[in-house]
């Protein structure tokens, strides 16, 4: 009985230890991070959008990597698409702003179209496949070895009592399709971002987290 309360609850990416490195996770789509890694987060204002890309940076940070966050602002905030440029780097960084990124975190159909062309060649889209229901704009890149993960974030999050956390879902299968940075760097990213004020908020982020690294 123990064993299989255990194993139904790494299902649901509950966890006794939520800090602690997922055992049951695909291995990383494109091996060994890169020594540079260029990302756009998009999606609708209100999604999380800028909260994830600080999450990464954060991450970079504690894994004392050069890194940069750039938020978007302007009108496309306002119920469009808002988006973050982040990178993490082994060297320092030129420009902060992402135009042809490695990785593309798209959790809108608008955000997807709008940068998955934009994709460098052997680069990754993750996207939320609840609000992008249509992934051929990205699957099409896969004459340039793009590859396209869908994971229905929003669906998860709101079926497992993490509504508002599909964003974190995707920063999770981020992690598991780049490794970008060991887990413990990315736990302690999420307490950089979250403050002191809101750390009842941490456990949920963590289950998040942990739901987006073990989907397959």
């Amino acid at each position: 009985m123990a064993d299989e309360t255990a194993s139904a609850a790494q299902a649901t990416g509950r966890a006794d230890d939520l800090t602690a490195e997922p055992a049951d996770v695909t291995p990383a789509e494109k091996g060994a991070p890169r020594r540079e890694l260029r990302m756009v987060f998009a999606g609708f204002g209100g999604q999380g959008i800028l909260f994830a890309g600080k999450l990464i940076a954060y991450a970079g940070l504690e894994d004392d990597r050069q890194l940069s966050w750039m938020p978007s602002y302007g009108p496309e905030m306002r119920g469009g698409t808002a988006s973050c440029s982040v990178t993490l780097s082994d060297e320092p960084i030129g420009s902060p702003l992402v135009l042809e990124p490695d990785v593309l975190v798209a959790l809108n159909q608008p955000s997807l179209e709008k940068y998955a062309p934009r994709v460098e060649p052997g680069g990754i889209v993750i996207a939320n496949t609840t609000l992008c229901p249509d992934l051929s704009c990205a699957e099409a890149r896969a004459t340039d070895g793009v590859t396209t993960i869908g994971i229905p974030a929003t669906e998860l999050a709101e079926a497992n009592g993490m509504k508002g956390l599909a964003n974190i879902i995707c920063v999770g299968r981020l992690w598991a399709a780049t490794r970008l940075c060991p887990w413990d760097k990315l736990q302690l990213g999420l307490e950089h971002c979250v403050p002191p004020r809101k750390a009842h908020l941490l456990e949920p982020n963590r289950r998040a987290l942990r739901m987006g690294a073990t989907q397959r």
